[in-house]
């Protein structure tokens, strides 16, 4: 990993915060929430979407382990009062659930 992805990295992981779902269904009301696989890294998930690495985001779309919230999605979220991992990359909002509770 080059310097650059280490200080983004850096940055990214300063602007990381825990959130619970009510904080964050304005953002999904916008269409700005992508749901990160927990396991996945959301800090490596980020980079990708930071530097518009459109190749690694396909193969993550493709495979399931980052899409967009569904409708299902939030709905869940909202009746089991849903924690989540969250991180800016504008205008996206990457969340990803804490713990085993849920799956992604």
């Amino acid at each position: 990993m080059s310097e650059d992805e280490n200080e983004l990295i850096s940055q990214l992981h300063g602007e990381t915060a825990k959130l619970p779902w009510h904080e964050l269904e304005r953002h999904f009301a916008r269409g700005s929430v992508i749901k990160v696989e927990v396991g996945m890294d959301l800090l490596k998930v980020a980079v990708i979407l930071t530097k518009d690495d459109k190749s690694s985001l396909e193969k993550l779309l493709a495979d399931g382990s980052v899409a967009n919230a569904s409708v299902e999605d939030a709905s869940l979220w909202h009746e089991c009062s849903t924690e989540f991992w969250t991180v800016v990359v504008a205008p996206w909002v990457l969340v990803q659930p804490i713990g085993n509770k849920l799956d992604s």
